[in-house]
């Protein structure tokens, strides 16, 4: 009878314990104190390159001394995991429609799979990213995000570029707009755009530089076995 009476009370602990529901507190980045904010807009189908290549630039910044780092973070329209192109799952440090952002100094959009479609239908995501362009120093895409900022009217007085076979289209999409090819990135005002792929690491770079001098660009590409020569590149830098 103790027997059954042991395996009665085991049983009711293990229901118990097994139904109770767990809250994980979300987990926000630690963003120090004097440093540029800087946000990664991703979504299912971000390509990896033109997320990573721009992220590994910008966040060793902060092995530099004597300069303005900067903290980097993700922000998506939802708390659980996107899925990129390749398949890398991805937990976004803030969902841009429910969570207290940080000022955000510098906002990067990566290009994603839907970018010349439905992307663009978006609306929350096209608002938000018109949001935070009033506020922020500078506004970068890669590769097609040049589209999510075409949509969202960012680049209606400036030039600018795209990946290179997606220029045609662009042109068609957003015919009033001045966009250049042969060139890897543009910087007008406070946009820069690039074509993408493995050549966003070279638009980072190229902010970085305009933002800490040649020595620091250098020190950057440097860390990552990349030859840097902003006077090589094919770019466009749009002086006003």
């Amino acid at each position: 009878m103790k027997n059954i009476l042991y395996a009665f009370i085991l049983a009711f602990l293990f229901s118990c314990n097994f139904n109770e529901k767990k809250t994980i507190e979300k987990q926000f980045p630690k963003l120090e104190a004097n440093r540029y904010n800087v946000a990664f807009l991703i979504m299912d189908g971000t390509f990896n390159t033109e997320l990573t290549a721009p992220f590994d630039i910008f966040q060793h910044t902060i092995f530099r001394e004597n300069i303005k780092a900067m903290n980097v973070f993700t922000v998506a329209n939802t708390n659980t995991p996107i899925t990129s192109f390749e398949g890398m799952r991805i937990l976004p440090d803030y969902n841009y429609l429910k969570d207290q952002l940080p000022k955000i100094d510098i906002l990067v959009v990566p290009s994603a799979e839907h970018h010349l479609d439905s992307d663009l239908e978006d609306k929350a995501m096209i608002d938000f990213v018109k949001k935070v362009d009033k506020n922020a120093l500078y506004v970068t895409s890669h590769c097609d995000g040049a589209f999510v900022l075409a949509k969202a009217g960012l680049l209606d007085n400036s030039v600018s570029t795209t990946f290179p076979s997606d220029i045609d289209a662009m042109r068609t999409m957003f015919p009033k707009l001045d966009i250049r090819k042969e060139l890897l990135f543009v910087h007008d005002g406070k946009y820069i755009t690039s074509a993408g792929g493995a050549k966003s690491f070279e638009a980072a770079l190229y902010l970085c530089e305009y933002l800490y001098g040649k020595d620091v660009a250098k020190s950057l590409a440097g860390g990552l076995v990349i030859d840097w020569n902003l006077e090589t590149v094919p770019c466009l830098v749009v002086k006003k």
